[in-house]
This record gives C-alpha cells, structure tokens and sequence, in this order.
C-alpha cells in the first residue's frame, strides 16, 4: 500500500492530533465535572454536559486524524526501511 500524503504531513498531523487529544480531553472532563473555572461568570454555558458532549465529539474527531495519520507515518517508515525512492 502507498500513502496518501506526504511523510512530513503524516507526522504534523500526528503530533498535532496527539496534543488536540489530550488539552480537548481536558476541557472537556472539566467541562463535564461543572468545574468554577469553565462554569462560573454569568457568561459561561448553563449545561456544561451538553459543551462537554461536543468537545468529545472533536476528540473522537482527532483520534481518527491520529489513525490515518499515523497509519501514514508509518507506511513512510516502512517504505524508507526498504529503499525505496521518496519523492
């Protein structure tokens, strides 16, 4: 199988899906906890379960960029331990 994308790309995106994990993961159980910090000005959201729900949408958003990505990753590392010819 041949990646899709580029090696430098793949990598970004894996780095960068890794860290939106984890600080949304944050957020998100801190959010659902009905933390003071997230839920205490008058301008905060009134069910912090319903803002957590989304923010663990996105999480699951980024855990599959972090499969495709790194799925990619590692098909770059795969290719180059054979030598094969990267453009």
């Amino acid at each position: 199988m041949k990646p899709i994308v580029g090696a430098f790309n793949a990598w970004i995106c894996t780095v960068v899906s890794c860290f939106a994990i984890v600080i949304l993961s944050v957020i998100g159980s801190l959010f659902a906890s009905d933390h003071h910090m997230m839920m205490g000005l008058e301008d905060d959201p009134q069910d912090g379960r319903a803002v957590a729900a989304s923010i663990f949408i996105a999480v699951a958003v980024y855990a599959g960029f972090l499969v495709f990505c790194g799925f990619q990753a590692w098909l770059h590392v795969r290719a180059s331990r054979r030598g094969a010819i990267s453009l």
